[in-house]
């Protein structure tokens, strides 16, 4: 009768887990890393960009994404878009192309992969003969045109991917009409570029790389004109009106020629260089537009997307709602803070408003597709912090990552950086004199600004933020601007402790004269370690006006309302010389290590040798009662620890791993009080019992810390969480969290428990006697190890009043796992980071509500969520465009308001001597910024 009890309740527990639990990968936030084509649809008002990796992305109005990854793993090298429809084909540098739609089903469109084709020749023909090198989707929407490096232009039928053998333009073709007098025709070269008249979808220019250019009818099968121009051929544009020709070429100038129709004496040639006959780059993309139908200017280069506004003066950049380069300066750390109240979401807008008064006022000009995604529940903001001493802030509610604000700490220490730098300053001098644009920077003018942690108290607006040379800063939002200075408080965290000498960097020089902060977040308390290594553990308790913060010596506990430190415990063993080197003089202390145990090696050999034949049995066994002795000692796990070393961190046993506040039982049942617990990597667990003044005397007098408990696991593995659950077996709030009644108030009749996760297990323990209740092994079951941790909760997909608090855990393996509280029973597991993503699996953050963010490149966040309930994930829709009448259906679409790969230079007066009706865009690569 148990039995079938137990498994009637173990199939109610599954059912609930598919109520609670779903794991999915929603969105990439983000730029593209390696992108490598990109293309516009006037029709469908979508930008796709495609990547190096096989990837291919669609974006429209915000909100509005797609994404395809081609099975081969080749880069795409080009993407267009078939006129008035919804399908698009990409070139890949395998040879392949590829046929892509945009799917309805169930009210929403989907990317979707419907046909592949690679060029085949005739038999024995060389890999040159179809190796494609031009592609011309025709106005037609029935046609592809496929330039070949062997000079062919074939013929192919869409959507099927059928050659018509007999309209292919073969090189034999062309070479035969081609004047005697032309110098290149024994040799004309790959076909470059492939036009199409706009004004009579029947003639097609070809452009060859050696620079001649031929007017083909398609109807006739026949060349109407030859353009001999000598120079290497780089891009061809047809002007709307069907009059002219523009060319592009490798010594950095452009031609225009007059179409002539049959009668090839009637062309013309206006020839121009730029910028004078200094040497220049090549021209490899132009473009010839009208003012009136100028809108935007959309510039992709290797590390950003710029969008530049035509119409305003000074041409500003419009601002990206999506596609934002994440690392503009390397990503080091993030943090992510759910349910923002609505108070300080404005104020941090408003600040980062004032920051953007460079940018247009006109709006995002790529419009296309629905985006039926509901309203967000909720704000959400993640903070990445950056190498460059940066922190930005982004709003994450949705499927776009917008930027919000960006602080920047380096204002408050001397480093070589000039104040009075501006990116968009001209530099005097400098030739050509294009304007510099884009946000990407990735140069740090000290590695010792880098951000490590961040933590942001959403309730009082304090923000305080931790960095690689042992820096604290502590800010508050303020909506003006102030001036002060803001003075440092050094904190010695070896005590005094002799036969240490630290080998790394210095700490940073602080300013001691006023620094005036713009509005925002503004420094007002400083403190600096010492030594000055990494901060690896931060924790920030605004109600009690405390934050705590530890590194690879130990931690410390600072009062930043009297400005006063409260505590200082150094967690340096004499074996943690390492944590004194820095990270360059690891190397030696390998060495040095590999020599010892080479010397242990010689010497047991020697001792070996002394003894007597007959004593060999009684050393052996002596030798392995010890080597017993020693694997006892370490507690090695059966499986894990035999297969996997430990990382470089757990040789700093010392280093502060974790930090957390908890009002709870320390000293008796009956009593609770705030505490301060730390972890360290080898394995301890340190309580310190807090006396805080009453509210009226916390100014004046101060706060005092006293060691309560010190836990030792025998595991010895490092800590990388620690919680405190009330009475209900629930998480504790976060501070100030019941004071705005955002929180039920924690019970503190029942009994309190401490959670303490280690890489490899979960163990409970009872409070205040911290004994040993109840335990989840990780390691010894599959050989993994926590990464990240974090306490989520998870909403049923059914029900609305009912929820579950989690463990979500990442491991090593790159899987994610939900463990129950207060039970620490494994709830379910997902494969989610490939496990040799070493750099992926160690940027995760996780959310309050079971999603979570990993980087897949330096530039894109990966999205993912383990909440049946709560899901950002793209819900949009592109409807078939209605083509219009066979007399305007192969013309160019009169809003069309964006043009690709161009580049903007600063030389206005250039295009204000010209005709004002006609604008002329070139791009030259060498000066992409």
């Amino acid at each position: 009768m148990k039995r079938f009890r137990r498994h009637g309740q173990e199939s109610q527990r599954d059912k609930l887990k598919q109520e609670l639990f779903q794991f999915n990968k929603t969105v990439e936030h983000g730029f593209p890393h390696q992108p490598s084509a990109l293309s516009y649809s006037p029709t469908l008002q979508l930008l796709s960009i495609g990547t190096r990796s096989g990837a291919i992305k669609l974006y429209g109005a915000p909100g509005v994404e797609f994404m395809g990854l081609h099975d081969e793993n080749a880069a795409v090298t080009q993407v267009h878009f078939l006129p008035h429809q919804v399908e698009l084909v990409t070139l890949l540098d395998d040879n392949s192309l590829h046929m892509w739609t945009l799917k309805a089903h169930k009210g929403l469109s989907e990317l979707l992969e419907i046909g592949r084709f690679t060029l085949t020749g005739p038999p024995g023909a060389l890999p040159s003969v179809t190796r494609v090198t031009a592609v011309l989707a025709h106005s037609s929407g029935e046609l592809l045109l496929l330039g070949t490096e062997g000079g062919h232009v074939f013929i192919v039928e869409v959507p099927g991917f059928r050659e018509l053998e007999e309209r292919n333009i073969s090189l034999d073709q062309v070479a035969s009409s081609v004047p005697e007098d032309y110098i290149g025709r024994r040799n004309l070269e790959h076909v470059e570029a492939l036009q199409e008249n706009p004004v009579n979808p029947n003639q097609i220019v070809i452009g060859y790389g050696r620079g001649l250019m031929v007017i083909w009818d398609l109807e006739k099968q026949c060349a109407l004109q030859h353009i001999p121009a000598t120079q290497q051929l780089e891009s061809v544009w047809w002007t709307e009106d069907g009059g002219y020709i523009l060319s592009s070429h490798s010594d950095g100038s452009y031609c225009r020629w007059m179409v002539g129709g049959e009668d090839e004496n009637e062309e013309e040639e206006k020839s121009d260089i730029p910028y004078g006959h200094f040497p220049c780059k090549a021209i490899s993309k132009i473009q010839f537009k009208s003012f009136n139908v100028l809108g935007a200017l959309v510039v992709l280069v290797e590390e950003e997307l710029v969008v530049i506004d035509l119409q305003t003066e000074g041409w500003p950049v419009i601002q990206t709602p999506y596609l934002v380069p994440l690392h503009s300066s390397a990503i080091t750390c993030s943090h992510h803070v759910s349910a923002i109240p609505l108070k300080l979401w404005e104020r941090v807008t408003a600040a980062g408003d004032l920051q953007k008064t460079h940018y247009s006022k006109k709006p995002w000009p790529i419009t296309g597709g629905q985006n039926l995604a509901p309203d967000p529940p909720q704000r959400d903001l993640l903070l990445t912090g950056h190498e460059d001493g940066t922190v930005r802030f982004w709003d994450a509610s949705g499927v776009c990552l917008y930027p919000m604000y960006k602080l920047s700490t380096a204002g408050v220490f001397h480093t070589d950086a000039d104040p009075n730098d501006n990116m968009n300053q001209g530099t005097e001098g400098e030739w050509p004199p294009f304007r510099k644009v884009g946000c990407f920077d990735p140069y740090s003018d000290d590695p010792r600004l880098g951000v490590q942690k961040i933590h942001l108290c959403k309730y009082s607006g304090y923000l305080t933020v931790a960095g690689t040379a042992g820096q604290i800063l502590v800010l508050e939002l303020n909506d003006e601007a102030a001036e002060q200075t803001v003075e440092a408080k050094v904190v010695d965290l070896l005590q005094g402790q002799e036969g240490f000498r630290w080998k790394g960097h210095t700490r940073l020089d602080v300013r001691e004269e006023p620094v005036l902060f713009p509005p925002g977040f503004q420094p007002f308390a400083l403190v600096q370690c010492q030594p000055p290594a990494v901060v690896t553990a931060l924790t920030l308790h605004s109600e009690w006006k405390l934050v705590a913060f530890g590194t690879s010596h130990g931690f410390g506990l600072y009062d930043y309302q009297q400005k006063n430190n409260v505590l200082i415990k150094c967690t340096l063993n004499p074996s943690d010389q390492l944590a004194m080197e820095g990270p360059l003089s690891r190397v030696k202390s390998i060495k040095k290590s590999l020599r010892q145990s080479f010397r242990r090696i010689r010497r047991s050999r020697v001792s070996l040798r002394k003894h007597h034949v007959n004593n060999a049995a009684k050393v052996l066994q002596e030798a392995n009662a010890r080597l017993e002795a020693e694997l006892a000692e370490m507690e090695l796990a059966p499986v894990q620890r035999k297969i996997e070393a430990r990382s470089s961190d757990d040789s700093f046993t010392g280093l502060v791993r974790t930090l957390y506040f908890a009002d709870t039982f320390l000293s008796d049942s009956s009593h609770n009080s705030p505490s301060l617990w730390a972890g360290t990597n080898g394995g301890c667990v340190f309580a310190y019992m807090l006396r805080l003044p009453p509210v009226e005397n916390r100014a004046d007098e101060p706060v005092t810390a006293q060691q309560a408990k010190e836990i030792q696991l025998m595991h010895r593995a490092p800590v990388v969480g620690i919680a405190v659950l009330d009475g209900h077996g629930a998480p504790l709030p976060e501070p100030l969290e019941v004071a705005h009644d955002l929180a039920r108030s924690p019970d503190m009749h029942g009994s309190h428990h401490l959670l303490v996760i280690s890489e490899e297990q979960f163990k409970v323990f009872t409070l205040p006697k911290v004994s040993a209740k109840m335990k989840l092994k990780l390691t010894a079951t599959d050989g993994s190890r926590v990464r990240r941790v974090g306490v989520a909760w998870f909403g049923s997909s059914r029900s609305e009043d009912y929820g579950e608090s989690g463990l979500v855990v990442l491991t090593n393996q790159g899987d994610l796992h939900v463990v129950s509280l207060p039970a620490v029973k494994m709830q379910v597991q997902y494969p989610c980071i490939r496990r040799e993503d070493v750099s992926g699996i160690a940027s995760c953050v996780f959310t309050k509500h079971g999603q979570g963010f990993y980087l897949i490149s330096p530039s894109e966040f990966e999205r993912f969520s383990l909440s049946a309930r709560y899901l950002v994930e793209p819900r949009c829709l592109v409807e078939v465009p209605l083509r219009s009448g066979s007399s305007n259906q192969h013309r160019p679409h009169a809003a069309r308001r964006v043009m690709e790969h161009a580049l903007l230079n600063d030389e206005s007066e250039y295009f204000r001597e010209r005709d004002r009706r006609d604008c002329i865009i070139t791009m030259e690569q060498a000066y992409h910024v």
